[in-house]
């Protein structure tokens, strides 16, 4: 006797012969209404019912120069220590020193490539002996191409005019680096042998990477005032998670039957890290020294805010002006020295493994070629220290004033030709769903809007996810800045909504077309490499100063990530299940919206996660440029000594919207991934009229990287 279904399924059909059915009820043909979107769709609409009731009540809005009682007492915090930072213990024995320690080394870093404050200012290492030793750099931990690429970067850098400024980038990228390198590589490999380090790491380390960067700013700005430390210490802290994360990774990957083969072979603890996993584990831990490096130089440019110097200053400074030609110039110099990060570390992943297939001779003329590389490079370093020609950066064509130019000049020749359509693409929008979406949330009452976050983090992940919701809520309340989140939020949604229409399309295009893949990867890798600032110096061309430019360049910077998530589980679905379905008869769309796409539900989900959290990364970047909100306050209070407590709460408030979002969209990644699986796509007619039965299947939905 057949076995009753469960109520709201249908029994799948008997499988052609030679394919197993798979376990477990089908799910009807189309998308049932369940109890979760019934739910939601009530709540929406009781939420839209009380926002008109209420209109605009107990919307917690508050003028731009207005304080609560909390921001005052931020800012008695902060006159505190400024007028204690010499006498209390916890900055006189312990901040302090930190400070003074961190200083020392920016000075000796910005001395040896930079500049000095005597005489010429001229650094210890020349330009000659900086461009010698770094190409040779590139030359021995990559390939010849890579040195190629790092010398005419750095010759395009010095044609800009953007020498000291580039120095003092890289200066404080390397002091940040090797902190990080230097407490990050221990600690991951201790992750990596110790399950329990391992579990107590990893959800911090989650915490580190979910937080937006401007949340970093006025806390160090308070400790360690303006300046390289803060700069440091904040670019420090937001890039050292992925080295921890990749090293432990790397280490906790190699399989078990090559850790007992060692063991079998006597190899102690020491041992068999240094000979087995170590090595092993090499090509990741690279990688996370490649994403580390990464995120030091995205960080320091928006350090700028709090007083580190190098090219992020001269984006801000344009960005305020509205100066899109110096912008250009600045931010083009920023992409090389990405691209040349970005290239040495990635050859440096596979270096090893190049040379161990390379024949005998290859790498006799390397070892050579390497070592005469490396005394060119003392060579250079001796005559920039002794040479004046060697140590000031040449004169070659002003490379920077023509860029300047012509970015000013394309600026306003968009302004003046595509106005038509630009202006009305942004006006169009805007008035069309931002501003709905913006007055829903930033109109209605916060204790609406808030239990609209609990209900949507019960259905997405229960009563743990629900209270993390309810406790966020309450925090945002209190930190006074509610109704500037709302509008990032607003801003912030719109964005992903972007970014999940190019994250499908692209990555179901990707995901199904390997040449597409080998096409457009490329482009999203170059599109990852890019700092946030740089995103902003295109777009504010083509909209000028407002909350839709900040949105665009959102979706720009967002959407590569969630591309390659969904291209990645669009591409593990299972070849046999999808050919069983053309089997059947299903067109290509049906195979994509009933099979693919249904299979990838956890990939889909986490590129939503991601998306997301990159978008409301560079929405309150986008302050800068006219989206006002919470990085408009950020910026304020770290330039307006009398706004700095609502700064700090605003920096607050976007730890805590960060942290209540990617819970949510996590547990729901999680639950979407639990229950996908294809959908029955529609029955095909034969030809004698009868139909077919279609072909059902399961499998795990592949999780995205």
């Amino acid at each position: 006797m057949a076995a009753p279904t469960a109520p709201g399924t249908t029994q799948a059909p008997d499988a052609p012969s030679g394919i197993t059915p798979p376990p477990g009820p089908v799910r009807r043909r189309g998308w049932p209404l369940g109890t979760g979107a019934t739910v939601l769709l009530g709540t929406l609409v009781v939420w839209i019912v009380l926002w008109k009731i209420f209109d605009g009540r107990w919307n917690l809005d508050i003028g731009r120069s207005e304080l609560t009682p909390l921001h005052r007492t931020l800012n008695d915090v902060n006159d505190w220590v400024g007028a204690n930072r010499d006498t209390s213990p916890v900055f006189l024995y312990f901040f302090n020193y930190i400070q003074l320690g961190i200083e020392g080394a920016a000075d000796f870093f910005t001395q040896l490539f930079s500049h000095t404050d005597v005489g010429r200012e001229l650094p210890e290492i020349g330009w000659l002996g900086t461009t010698a030793l770094l190409t040779a750099v590139a030359f021995v931990v990559g390939n010849a191409r890579v040195a190629a690429l790092t010398l005419v970067g750095l010759l395009v850098i010095v044609a800009q005019g953007l020498w000291a400024e580039a120095m003092d980038t890289f200066s404080l990228v390397a002091l940040a680096v090797l902190l990080a390198l230097i407490i990050g590589l221990p600690l991951g490999i201790w992750a990596g042998v110790n399950s329990r380090v391992n579990k107590i790491v990893t959800p911090v380390l989650d915490f580190m990477q979910i937080l937006p960067a401007f949340a970093y700013l006025a806390p160090l700005a308070l400790i360690f005032m303006i300046g390289p430390a803060p700069a440091v210490v904040t670019t420090w802290i937001y890039a050292i998670p992925p080295v921890i994360r990749l090293t432990a990774h790397g280490i906790r990957q190699v399989p078990a039957t090559t850790r007992e083969a060692v063991d079998s072979l006597g190899a102690g603890g020491v041992q068999r890290l240094r000979t087995m996993l170590l090595p092993m584990a090499k090509r990741t831990i690279v990688i996370g020294i490649n994403q580390t490096i990464m995120a030091a130089l995205s960080m320091v440019t928006i350090a700028a805010l709090i007083g580190a110097p190098g090219l992020g200053l001269s984006v801000t400074q344009a960005l305020q002006t509205l100066d899109v030609g110096a912008a250009l110039n600045a931010g083009i110099a920023i992409v090389l020295l990405a691209i040349i990060f970005d290239r040495v570390t990635t050859a440096a992943s596979v270096r090893s493994e190049n040379l161990r297939r390379a024949a005998p001779h290859v790498r006799l003329v390397r070892r050579y070629a390497v070592i005469g590389a490396l005394v060119l490079a003392v060579v250079a370093i001796y005559l920039s220290r002794t040479m004046l020609w060697a140590a000031e950066p040449p004169v070659l064509p002003d490379l920077g004033e023509g860029i300047a130019t012509v970015g000013n000049t394309v600026a306003q020749w968009l302004q003046d030709n595509l106005a038509w359509f630009t202006q009305s693409m942004r006006d169009n929008l805007t008035e069309a769903i931002l501003n709905p979406l913006q007055d829903l949330l930033s109109n209605s009452p916060w204790f609406v809007v808030g239990a609209v976050l609990v209900v949507l983090g019960y259905l997405a992940g229960r009563i743990r996810v629900a209270v993390i919701a309810a406790v966020g809520v309450g925090l945002m309340v209190l930190l006074g800045v509610w109704n500037d989140a709302m509008v990032t939020l607003a801003a912030t949604l719109l964005a992903t909504v972007f970014v999940m229409i190019l994250g499908v399309v692209f990555g179901v295009w990707m995901g199904r077309s390997s040449t597409a893949d080998k096409v457009i990867r490329p482009l999203l890798d170059a599109a990852q490499t890019m700092p946030p600032f740089v995103y902003l110096v295109p777009f504010l061309a083509l909209f000028g100063s407002s909350r839709f430019t900040a949105i665009i360049a959102a979706v720009v910077y967002a959407a590569p990530a969630a591309i390659k998530i969904i291209t990645d589980g669009i591409s593990q679905v299972p070849s046999t299940t999808v050919e069983a379905a053309i089997s059947t008869g299903s067109t290509n769309w049906q195979v994509i919206t009933k099979v693919q796409i249904p299979m990838a539900a956890k990939s889909i989900g986490l590129a939503f996660n991601q998306g997301l959290i990159y978008s409301l990364s560079m929405v309150v970047i986008g302050g800068m440029v006219g989206a006002g909100a919470l990085g408009y306050d950020v910026i304020a209070g770290l330039n307006q000594l009398d706004l700095f407590g609502k700064g700090l709460s605003a920096g607050l408030t976007l730890v805590v919207m960060g942290i209540v979002l990617d819970r949510i969209t996590q547990a729901a990644a999680d639950r979407s991934g639990r229950a996908s699986g294809p959908a029955i796509p529609p029955r095909r007619k034969t030809t004698s009229g009868t139909t077919d039965p279609t072909l059902t299947a399961t499998a795990p939905a592949a999780a995205g990287v």
